[in-house]
Parts: structure tokens; C-alpha cells; sequence
């Protein structure tokens, strides 16, 4: 009789004291990796519903070009996220210093990850198409904002299932958060931490994280205070609604 496999763990990002260590080597290395990326349209066109109209106007067919593009040839089945992510990013507050701001390389995002080897695999294989980030300080607070984009939805699926499972172990937030409004329980969530986690010889950290699906695409949101400050759920919460409105 054969043994069933169990099933693959989920990639999980390393810890709060790690962060805190490494934010300003990480944060520096991302500011210069991350731009310069191309952007890809190797997504296949998805099937349009079925016209009310039988036979609507449409202009003649034109022969491809040096200037045509993907968007221009499917102009009526293009969504703003096969556009540049980048600009959907949300904004950094006045006054905070933006650390990173462009495209993460895959293989750069897989380091965020305790099994870096197996987060680049299995993120391959789930067929991951690119990381869109932006990151700031304000003070003692630094804020990760990440988009990250799959081929298709049990991908992005995939990913925020997997991500969310492991959050209310002690080792991370240490609770069970709480549901973004209006995208249900699967779909979006937002954690504190229930305890600043300490290290001697280094400030402690306290950490908030918000990830939430629309399509293809998980927002992936941290949130550090690094001197181990309280963090207001509703300021996680307001900065996920603000980023999923620009969706």
C-alpha cells in the first residue's frame, strides 16, 4: 500500500529579528535591483463575454507594424495590471525616504524566504510573473508594499492561501487578525503582531502584514515598527484598502 505525500509546506518569510538586522542592507540592495526590468506580456487573452449587441461596429483590421504591440492587438481584452504595476503602486506618505521602487527580480524576492532554493522553485512553478514593490522609512516605521503577479488565478490563489496560513503561529503574528472589509475572509487579511519579538542586543521589532487577492495578483504588505512601538491595526488595514483601490 502506497503512503500519501503530504502536502508541500508553504514558503515562509523569515522572521522579525532577521529584518530588523538586515532592513538596511536589503532595502539597499532592492533600491538598485529592482528597476530597469521589462515588463512581460506573455499572458494568453482571456474569452470576452457575449455581446448583447450581434454585430457591433468595429474598425477594419490593420496589418501588424513595427508599433504594434500585445495591448494594441487586444485592446478590448487588456486589464490595467498587464500595464506597468509599478504605477498602481501606492504612494509613500510626505516626508517618508522611498528605499525601493520598481521591479524585483524573482530570484531577488525568493531571499525574503527562510528556504530561499525552494520558495524560487515552487514560486517557478506556480508560474509567479513578476514582483512589483515600494518601500519607505518614516521615523521608526518602514513599510514593504509588494504586487505580486502570477499567470493565473490558482497561482496568486496559491500564494495567498499559503502565506496566510502560517500567520497565527507565535513565531509570526501570534494571532488570528482580522478580515479586510469587502473582500471576504479567503480572500484578504491583516495581522499585528500580538508581541514585539527581542533579541539582545537589538531594539525589538513588532510587525503588521496585510495580504489580500483580486485576480491574478496578491497584495503583499509589511508593516515594521523597528524600535518595537505599537502598531494600530487600522493603519494596515487604511494602507491595504488605499493600495487595493488603485487595483
Amino acid at each position: 500500500m502506497e503512503h500519501e505525500q503530504p502536502p508541500p509546506r508553504a514558503p515562509r518569510r523569515r522572521g522579525r529579528t532577521t529584518v530588523l538586522i538586515a532592513t538596511a542592507l536589503v532595502l539597499g540592495a532592492l533600491a538598485g535591483t529592482v528597476t530597469g526590468y521589462a515588463i512581460q506580456y506573455g499572458r494568453k487573452p482571456t474569452p470576452l463575454p457575449p455581446l448583447a449587441q450581434q454585430k457591433p461596429g468595429t474598425p477594419k483590421a490593420q496589418a501588424p507594424n513595427d508599433a504594434t504591440t500585445v495591448k494594441s492587438i487586444n485592446a478590448n481584452r487588456w486589464h490595467k495590471t498587464d500595464d506597468d504595476l509599478t504605477k498602481l503602486l501606492v504612494d509613500a506618505p510626505a516626508g517618508a525616504k522611498v528605499e525601493a521602487d520598481g521591479y524585483e527580480t524573482i530570484d531577488f524576492f525568493a531571499t525574503g524566504f527562510k528556504e530561499p532554493d525552494d520558495a524560487l522553485r515552487g514560486y517557478l512553478k506556480d508560474g509567479i510573473r513578476r514582483v512589483a514593490t515600494r518601500a519607505w522609512r518614516q521615523g521608526d516605521v518602514v513599510v514593504e508594499v509588494r504586487l505580486v503577479q502570477f499567470r493565473d488565478f490558482s497561482g496568486a490563489d496559491g500564494y495567498q492561501r499559503g502565506q496566510a496560513e502560517y500567520m497565527p503561529d507565535k513565531e509570526y503574528a501570534g494571532n488570528g487578525g482580522a478580515v479586510v472589509p469587502g473582500v471576504g475572509p479567503g480572500l484578504g487579511h491583516v495581522w499585528v503582531d500580538s508581541e514585539a519579538q527581542e533579541k539582545p542586543g537589538y531594539y525589538p521589532v513588532r510587525s503588521g502584514r496585510a495580504l489580500v487577492r483580486r485576480g491574478d495578483v496578491v497584495l503583499d504588505i509589511h508593516y515594521f515598527d523597528t524600535r518595537g512601538g505599537k502598531i494600530d491595526e487600522g493603519d494596515v488595514l487604511d494602507l491595504a484598502k488605499r493600495q487595493l483601490e488603485r487595483l
